[in-house]
């Protein structure tokens, strides 16, 4: 094997996320230990930061550098770097779009033409639906500021525009960044007001100094994304809604994945969704896509909808 290949072989091994012996990687190479040790020795005076451990259990791992030396990808691996940077292209983190057009220019430049072909394709064909409503841009600087914070669990200080406007300042131990949709959020516990929080980070402008270091509190749910979503949705909906639903709760449970609200068993066969919506009429299609029986129980301009729309299918299919 020439030794360019084999230095590129040895590179495409190395950053695997595991640690080599020398006489492993003399074995995939077909080369001697000393070979391995000449070649690793060209490695680092490219850049690549190959650490050694000594001992019968020590072996060759690629470490993290001061620089960002070249990567090797494999078909499979760029093929999902392209498709991730063309996802981020919009994103609502502020200077992620322009960094994802440069890295995907600079990918695309040098991608095999068997590999162009397949990513051309697949975006010709690809439609992307554009988000409800525009994202405010989050500072990435806040955003990891933010996720150093709660990784160190330290307090962090901040001014807080709320959904009216008005603005507030907090003290906050935070703990999770959520990502909806275009949307980040920060749980945190709020210290002045003795209870969880959600932040959109967008609208956090923080405060120098920050707090101290603080004893991390059990989370307020196991599944934060779910906890979340139904926090945001009831903090805007426009009705408030009651259903009982005629179907076991695990069953509702599984369908109301894209719809915020709360599952109560009612026995064995019947369940209460307590829900919301800006609209009612959307609202009620919702609902009607459940599959199960169900009665409105308030508020009535969702009954009002839902005899509305049953109305409306009647007639379309008399």
């Amino acid at each position: 094997m020439p030794t360019s290949a084999r230095l590129l072989r040895l590179l495409s091994l190395l950053q695997t996320p595991r640690e080599w012996t020398g006489g492993e990687l003399a074995e995939r190479l077909g080369v001697s230990p000393r070979t391995i040790r000449h070649d690793v020795e060209r490695l680092r005076d490219l850049g690549y930061p190959v650490h050694a451990t000594r001992g019968p259990a020590g072996g060759y791992r690629l470490g993290a550098g001061a620089a960002m030396p070249p990567l090797l990808l494999d078909d499979a691996e760029a093929v999902a770097v392209v498709i991730g940077l063309r996802t981020t292209v919009g994103d609502a983190v502020s200077g992620v779009e322009e960094a994802s057009l440069r890295a995907l220019a600079k990918l695309e430049q040098v991608l095999p033409a068997r590999l162009r072909s397949r990513v051309r394709t697949l975006s010709s064909v690809t439609v992307a639906v554009p988000p409800a409503a525009p994202a405010s841009a989050v500072d990435p600087e806040v955003l990891t500021a933010v996720a150093v914070a709660s990784h160190n669990h330290e307090r962090v200080r901040f001014t807080y525009t709320g959904f009216d406007g008005a603005a507030s300042e907090r003290e906050v131990e935070p703990y999770r960044l959520v990502n909806w949709g275009r949307r980040w959020y920060l749980v945190g516990y709020d210290t002045g007001r003795s209870d969880w929080r959600t932040f959109r980070v967008d609208r956090v402008v923080l405060r120098t100094p920050g707090g101290g270091r603080f004893t991390p509190r059990p989370l307020p749910s196991a599944n934060l994304a779910e906890w979340v979503s139904r926090r945001v949705s009831a903090a805007v909906w426009r009705y408030r809604a009651r259903v009982t639903v005629f179907a076991p709760a695990a069953v509702v449970q599984a369908r109301t994945r894209g719809l915020a609200g709360t599952v109560t068993p009612v026995g064995d066969s019947a369940c209460v969704l307590d829900t919301g919506s800006d609209d009612a009429a959307t609202l009620a299609v919702y609902l009607g896509m459940l599959g199960c029986d169900f009665r409105v129980d308030e508020p009535p301009e969702l009954a009002a909808a839902v005899r509305e729309l049953a109305e409306r299918y009647r007639r379309a299919a008399p």
